[in-house]
């Protein structure tokens, strides 16, 4: 390929405007301090006519840019989406909120009407969530169909406020005649506890539109799952629920599974880590075994379950025609219980969707016995829980006040970083996040056969530019051992399986991104590129084969391999072996 032929493809890839009515600037890494910094982006908005779609995830906006960008927002009265996620990395204190509440200003000028909005990733706080409040409130958000708040910092007040923003929202559109029709609920990662839960289970009741809930690892015990549930019955066209990471008990795994039996739209449950016991994980197999007929997924991994109520699960989904998977590892079945499980899902023609079950806990005690103990750990936990319960009464607005003062007496100098979760999170999630943060091969191995899940957990599958970064960890440890290997292009083959089929992800951004850190094409910003291209040239040499990497990518890849560039003396062969097999597809 010419060398023209490269500039004018690089070009193309790095269009911001991407097709339909999007504008991306996405994962550009764009410091933007003044509206002088973000005189580009003004003026691509400025000059693009019914926008409709805008991304600014991955740069870092502060108030003066953030209020020139808002000007230029005030017009654009067919916006309808809006991604910004991760837009305040390094911020002080004192900006993020004057930064969207100029931005939520411009929508509200404007008259849009938002149909998707995403400020995951952003660690704002309940200040945070206050600056968003009349935006959430006002008929900007009557159309409101995906909100996204996924790891904010927010804790107990600001899901107070947000509850009754969302709240607010829909009696206002109700009585309009047009009611919010929230279908999307995104909220991981943000401290909830019981009382912002509850406070959420309240606004879910009366919005009763609800398909997916995810709210994982917010430190909710039983009070505020049995709260969630009871606001999930209103909700009957619920198909995804994740609250991965919680704490159920058998008192919040029995009410969630009552729950269950009125939901016939359900396709995923994701229940793993939540200690639903084996008195819970019945009760939900009951629920399963009385319909839901729709389910694709089911996660009970992690929750000290034991033999008996395990084989009970397995038996309910003997029906489930679009059943997917079934993961029950890291519970307590024992080797013997292990064989018995497998036996009976074969006996079904079931043993293709059941998981690994290679981290089983047990060391194959007695069932009867283990259970006993298992009522005794529950009392204590919940003993725990009540005193916690009655600790968080006694301050005015279950603690959330407080919580709020604690973080207004912060210093407005100090800068933001990822949000603080109250309990630190122990177990196969916190592996998974320790093995991103500094990948060894080691680690990797350590995280058993779940490890394609856990890392996908960790990562935002919507953003291109951390599906390049999380693929380029895992490949960044390959080594020739068959072990290792296989668990390297296992893991890295199921995360851009499930990237490149999630909603909001952009496969040109993608491609871009992945040249940039693999240091083959030059970036505007500076980049840590990756040392040693081995890992991800072999990782690439598979995945290209598989049937769901686009074959148009091919051409792109090959440009810049057959490229001279110093990145590749110490890869030769690995380039070499890449470019055979393109050339063979």
């Amino acid at each position: 390929m010419a060398s023209e032929d490269i500039s004018q493809l690089v070009d193309a890839l790095s269009k911001t405007q991407v097709g339909g009515e999007e504008l991306s600037f996405k994962g550009r890494a764009l410091k933007l301090d003044t509206a002088e910094a973000a005189a580009e982006i003004i003026e691509e908005i400025e000059g693009f006519e019914h926008l409709q779609a805008l991304r600014l995830e991955g740069n870092t906006i502060g108030v003066e840019a953030a209020k020139a960008i808002a000007r230029s927002l005030s017009n654009k009265k067919d916006l309808q989406k809006c991604y910004w996620s991760d837009m305040f990395t390094g911020r002080l204190r004192s900006e993020i909120p004057l930064a969207l509440i100029s931005l939520g200003d411009a929508l509200m000028s404007a008259g849009a009407q938002l149909t998707h909005l995403d400020l995951s990733d952003n660690a704002f706080g309940p200040d945070g969530v206050r600056s968003i409040e009349t935006l959430l409130k006002s008929e900007v958000c009557y159309t409101l169909q995906e909100l996204r708040l996924n790891n904010c910092g927010m804790g107990i007040g600001g899901g107070q406020i947000l509850a009754a923003a969302l709240s607010e929202c829909h009696r206002v559109s109700s009585v309009l005649g047009k009611p919010m029709a929230l279908k999307v609920f995104i909220a991981g990662r943000n401290r909830l506890e019981n009382e912002g839960a509850i406070a959420l289970a309240d606004a879910f009741k009366s919005i009763g539109t609800l398909e997916e809930v995810h709210m994982t690892q917010n430190g909710i015990n039983h009070p505020g799952i049995t709260a969630l549930a009871r606001a999930f019955t209103e909700n009957p066209h619920l198909r995804v629920i994740n609250l991965n990471d919680n704490t159920f008990t058998e008192k919040g795994a029995i009410a969630m599974a009552e729950t269950l039996k009125t939901l016939h739209e359900i396709e995923i449950i994701n229940f793993g880590d939540c200690l639903v016991r084996s008195e819970g994980a019945r009760a939900i197999a009951k629920a399963v075994k009385s319909g839901l007929q729709n389910l694709k997924e089911l996660n009970l991994s992690f929750g000290e379950i034991r033999k008996d109520a395990a084989i009970t699960v397995a038996e309910a989904v003997e029906d489930k025609s679009m059943l997917e998977k079934l993961d029950l590892n890291g519970n307590y079945l024992g080797e013997e219980g292990c064989e018995q499980l497998k036996e009976v899902v074969e006996s079904f023609n079931k043993q293709d969707v059941l998981g690994s079950l290679s981290d089983d806990e047990s060391d194959g005690d007695d069932d009867e016995d283990d259970e006993e103990d298992d009522d005794d750990d529950d009392e204590d936990l919940e003993d725990e829980e009540e005193d916690e319960d009655e600790e968080a009464e006694g301050g005015k607005g279950g603690g959330g006040e407080e919580e709020r003062e604690q973080e207004k007496a912060l210093p407005d100098d100090q800068l933001i970083v990822e949000p603080s979760i109250k309990t630190i999170p122990t177990g196969p999630a916190s592996e998974a996040a320790t093995f991103l943060s500094s990948p060894s091969p080691d680690k990797l191995l350590k995280l058993g056969s779940k490890r394609s899940h856990l890392i996908q957990q960790q990562t935002d599958l919507s953003n291109s530019e951390k599906v390049v970064q999380t693929f380029l960890k895992v490949a960044a440890v390959y080594k020739e051992d068959q072990e290792t290997k296989a668990a390297v292009i296992e893991t890295a083959d199921e995360l851009l399986q499930k990237a490149f089929k999630t909603s909001g992800f952009q496969l040109d951004v993608f491609i871009t991104t992945l040249l940039v850190y693999m240091g083959l094409l030059k970036s505007e910003e500076k980049i840590k590129v990756v040392s040693n291209l081995i890992g991800p040239l072999k990782v690439l040499e598979q995945v290209i084969q598989k049937s769901y990497f686009p074959r148009s990518v091919i051409p792109i890849l090959n440009a810049f391999l057959t490229k001279q560039n110093r990145a590749f003396d110490s890869c030769q062969n690995a380039k070499f072996t890449l470019l055979e097999t393109m050339n063979n597809l």
